[in-house]
């Protein structure tokens, strides 16, 4: 009891000193002193305890029972000698320090691990065969590795989409506009007959008007990015929208030898959109179908209904091996025609699936062998 009460007093002597040494505005008495960090870690620790019971448990067990070893075996060298404490301290040798030493053992190898990770090794997996919550701890570490290496292959793809947008978009925007400026100096150095300098008016024309479409293209899809963009919702008839589009695309078809089969389950079809931007939906993917077909094939267009959404799905057989992930057609600028023959400004996908991210919907890209698949899922209700 003396010698608690001079620990007692010395405790509070040194706090009195630390007390008056600090600025009063700056004073505290309790703040700080060695009596709140004891209960600060006493209420902490029983808060992270409760967070973690078979942990807890499992110490509470150790405790107690190196408690009750100890009482026990401090009676036993009471009434029958030191051999009992030998014994005891046989015990603890033999059977309580190996166990610590494997559990620091595993920690460690955690640490190492984890120490490896955060070097930059995220390869490095830390392997524990554990059931406890060691072998949690490592693998909540491998997770957060496997996330962070997904998180830089997502970089790094985004990385290497971004280059080849601006090579695309500078490859679209160049090779129209070198054609505008080839045939106006063609025509400004040379007496042409009226034939041929009509010719190349068209061809003017004609390149004009996709360099037109391109920037117009290009000032949508920046538009929608930004979520500027007015939507005039209402309930639309999708059926009749969608047979208005395909007989559209039927008047001005390129290729002759394809053949559009639409199998609509009925008429009509209501859903809260924005009829203007839908038909720009059906369009484009119609457009699309048509430009990368193989010739001789057919496109197929379905559209159907549930109770909360309607869904729709264009199928053609591609002209192009499509030998990339599918979800980088939605890419700015990025085609099946790696070659980039075909007219267009490769951003009829990204539009799509602007426009119908804009209505709350979905969109996914499904490839079979050549069969390409685009399907739609609008929500039918506000």
């Amino acid at each position: 009891m003396e010698l608690l009460s001079i620990i007692i007093l010395g405790l509070l002597a040194a706090r009195l000193y630390l007390y008056f040494k600090k600025p009063q505005s700056r004073r505290s008495f309790w703040h700080g002193s060695v009596l709140m960090d004891y209960f600060h870690n006493w209420r902490t620790g029983l808060r992270a305890s409760l967070q973690n019971g078979r942990l807890t448990f499992g110490l509470i067990i150790m405790f107690l029972l190196t408690a009750i070893a100890g009482i026990c075996f401090g009676e036993a060298v009471t009434y029958y000698g030191q051999g009992w404490l030998i014994l005891y301290l046989l015990l603890f040798v033999l059977f309580l320090v190996p166990y610590v030493l494997s559990k620091l053992r595993r920690f460690i190898s955690i640490i190492n691990g984890s120490k490896e990770i955060a070097e930059g090794n995220i390869q490095n997996s830390i392997r524990d065969n554990g059931n406890d919550s060691l072998s949690e701890l490592a693998g909540y570490i491998n997770n957060m590795k496997a996330g962070y290496q997904s998180a830089l292959e997502h970089q790094m793809k985004s990385e290497r989409l971004k280059t080849e947008l601006i090579t695309n978009v500078s490859h679209d925007l160049k090779t129209p506009l070198t054609s505008i400026i080839n045939y106006v100096d063609l025509l400004k150095k040379e007496n042409h007959s009226e034939e041929t300098s009509r010719a190349y008016i068209e061809t003017l024309e004609r390149k004009a008007l996709r360099l037109k479409l391109l920037i117009e293209d290009l000032f949508d899809i920046s538009k929608m990015a930004s979520g500027t963009v007015d939507m005039d919702m209402e309930y639309v008839d999708v059926a009749t929208l969608l047979t208005q589009a395909i007989a559209e695309s039927n008047t001005h078809r390129g290729q002759a030898s394809l053949e559009i089969r639409e199998r609509i389950a009925k008429f009509p079809i209501h859903a809260y959109l924005d009829g203007n931007k839908m038909w720009r939906v059906f369009e484009n993917l119609i457009n699309n179908a048509q430009k990368y077909s193989l010739p001789g094939t057919r496109i197929y267009i379905y559209l159907d209904e549930s109770d909360n959404q309607v869904t729709f799905k264009i199928q053609n057989t591609s002209a192009y091996e499509i030998d990339f992930a599918a979800e980088e057609l939605f890419e700015r600028f990025k085609r099946a025609d790696e070659s980039r023959q075909t007219e267009g400004s490769g951003l009829g996908l990204a539009i799509v699936k602007s426009i119908v991210e804009l209505h709350g919907g979905q969109i996914k890209i499904e490839i079979h062998g050549d069969q390409f698949n685009v399907i739609l899922l609008l929500p039918k209700k506000h």
